[in-house]
């Protein structure tokens, strides 16, 4: 997150909370119960691009579904569509057709407002580039999502969240001060401090060496396990892709299926 990026995040949870917002919203805080220990469902989603007289289709009819506490892989090479489907999920874009369910809520029918909170509430974000504020200590990063939202932060939880993903010496230091795994691990502990219905980790071990990678794929397994979190991880690394309790295979905008998975493929 740049600067520029930072200082309209803030304006923005100013102007939520000036209208009253994020009290208006705060059902989303608890969700509704998610379809039969379902969180994410996709039904029938399309993403189509116009390429000067081409269609690209990005996505071409995904049935798709995780399951509570399950950490499931999307592998696929570039351009297959995994990262499209992440943003989808994530309420980062909108597709040409389909539905998209997350937590119980269907995400085509919550207004700009209202997906910005349930985003910030719900969906966990672990990206490739970090994404931390570069001006904020570790542990301001990682509560300021949190704050944000006015939201009450449970030091207890955060602290174990640090001891687990070895950044309790870290706390204090600003992102620059860290190598590029450490500062992983720090995204990683933003995206789950906030208890999110789910964690979307998109290429996270992109500018990683295999040491760091395998460090930190082990410690978001890890944190998955220790704290029951639901994990959808997109890669293209079949080694890295191991790690999930699910494999699915993407490719051409359409999932492969596979006789032993249990999702709609």
């Amino acid at each position: 997150m740049n600067c520029d990026r930072f200082v309209i995040f803030i304006q923005y949870a100013c102007v939520m909370k000036e209208k009253g917002m994020v009290n208006k919203l705060c059902c989303f805080r608890k969700g509704e119960q998610a379809m039969s220990g379902i969180i994410v469902r996709t039904q029938a989603l399309k993403k189509y691009y116009r390429l000067g007289e081409n269609t690209v289709k990005a996505l071409d009819g995904v049935d798709f579904e995780v399951r509570e506490r399950e950490f499931v892989a999307i592998i696929g090479k570039s351009g297959s569509g995994k990262s499209t489907l992440l943003h989808m999920i994530g309420g980062l874009d909108v597709p040409t057709e389909g539905e998209v369910y997350v937590d119980g809520r269907r995400l085509n029918k919550l207004d700009r407002n209202q997906l910005a909170v349930f985003r910030r509430r719900k969906i966990g974000f672990v990206f490739q580039n970090y994404n931390l504020v570069p001006d904020l200590n570790i542990y301001e990063n990682v509560v300021l999502p949190i704050e944000l939202d006015g939201g009450r932060i449970d030091r207890g939880f955060v602290d174990e969240l640090f001891s687990l993903l070895k950044l309790t010496e870290k706390k204090e230091a600003l992102p620059g001060m860290l190598s590029g795994g450490q500062q992983q691990r720090a995204a990683i502990a933003r995206a789950i401090a906030y208890k999110p219905a789910i964690v979307l980790a998109d290429e996270p071990t992109g500018n990683l060496d295999t040491a760091a990678s395998h460090d930190v794929m082990g410690l978001l397994k890890t944190a998955a396990v220790q704290f029951g979190q639901t994990v959808l991880l997109i890669t293209h690394d079949q080694d890295i892709a191991q790690l999930a309790d699910r494999i699915v295979r993407i490719e051409d905008g359409r999932l492969l299926k596979r006789r032993d998975s249990y999702a709609v493929e």
